[in-house]
């Protein structure tokens, strides 16, 4: 990638290593080598390597060495996350994800025992609050499919029910192609890291789908034949003109302000799923195609919170007992 082409030798082999071997995507390679060069910029300026009135964006790690590398200290990271939080104002989440990114560097480093000893080893994450998901509920999505009409309504209607009824992401939906739909009714999605899972299409998809393919134009680009949503200009439709579909919907729904998105409705998927089919938590890690199974346990915790509002529902959930004068005949 261009922007890693100053990158030092050591940096770069490493970021190869978790592309190709590893199965990590390329944007997500890319936010690794963001998070590494805000660290070695902050090392060099810290301990003086370069002018501290240098503009930080201009700094060049090109010359950090193993020599610099294996020298830092737990205390200079935890001053580096000091240093985030105060300096650059980063959020809780952001400087998580940065102390993520040097556990990682520094645990393929000692893996590969180019150090003896792995300094970040025992990093703390900055705490984070759990937020739940923000999701859309049934009577909601029932309004939103209610809401598509116009000239693209059965292609976009499609769009809406596989992100409603399958939790897909929107950088897999549009990158779906007419050869992923399979004679078994399955789906054939392209996740992150590159890594393939089957979907199962229920009856409301199927019918999508193919009341789509029916009216799905002709007059398409060469390079995009085979994608499956395509735009009014032949070509595969984009992300942007998703967006801006489902932010359309929302405003319609007079719900655009509070926060919804795309990625909202793969949350809605999941929690619908999960609080109306009684299905396992596992077997929701493999539809969502997640690696972990942590990240899935977030719908758990939603199914948790209507169960406490259910009981805090309750009319006698505020009553108090009466004070009562003291009985002295016993």
């Amino acid at each position: 990638m261009e922007l890693m082409a100053k990158a030092p030798i050591i940096l770069r082999e490493y970021l190869g290593y978790m592309e190709t071997i590893r199965g990590k995507s390329s944007k997500t390679v890319e936010e690794y080598y963001i998070d590494l060069r805000t660290f070695f910029r902050y090392l060099k300026l810290s301990r003086g390597l370069i002018d501290k009135k240098a503009d930080f964006k201009d700094i060049n790690i090109d010359d950090i060495n193993l020599d610099i590398i294996s020298s830092v200290t737990l205390t200079e990271v935890y001053e580096y996350m000091n240093y985030l939080s105060d300096i650059r104002k980063n959020k809780a989440a952001a400087r998580a994800r940065k102390a993520s990114s040097l556990k990682s560097f520094y645990k393929y480093l000692y893996d590969q025992n180019k150090i003896s000893h792995n300094p970040v080893e025992k990093l703390e994450p900055a705490k984070q609050k759990k937020a739940l998901p923000k999701y859309l509920t049934l009577e909601d999505s029932l309004e939103m499919l209610d809401k598509i009409d116009g000239k693209y309504s059965e292609r976009n209607y499609c769009i809406v029910t596989l992100f409603l009824n399958c939790g897909i992401r929107l950088s897999e939906l549009c990158g779906l192609n007419i050869s992923d739909i399979r004679k078994d009714n399955t789906l054939r999605v392209l996740g992150k890291g590159n890594k393939e899972r089957t979907v199962y299409l229920n009856k409301a998809c199927i019918d999508a789908i193919d009341n789509y393919l029916k009216v799905r134009p002709i007059n398409i680009k060469e390079k995009d034949k085979n994608a499956l949503f395509i735009s009014r200009n032949g070509n595969r439709l984009s992300h942007q003109a998703v967006q801006l579909l489902i932010k359309k919907l929302f405003t319609q729904m007079g719900i655009a302000s509070q926060g919804y998105s795309v990625h909202k409705l793969r949350h809605t998927a999941a929690t619908l799923m999960y609080q109306y089919g009684n299905i396992d938590i596992r077997t929701l890690k493999e539809i969502l195609g997640h690696e972990n199974l942590n990240t899935t346990e977030i719908y758990t915790h939603v199914s948790d919170n209507e169960l406490k509002k259910a009981i805090d529902a309750n009319p006698l959930s505020n009553i108090k007992r009466k004070s009562k004068k003291s009985n002295n005949d016993t």
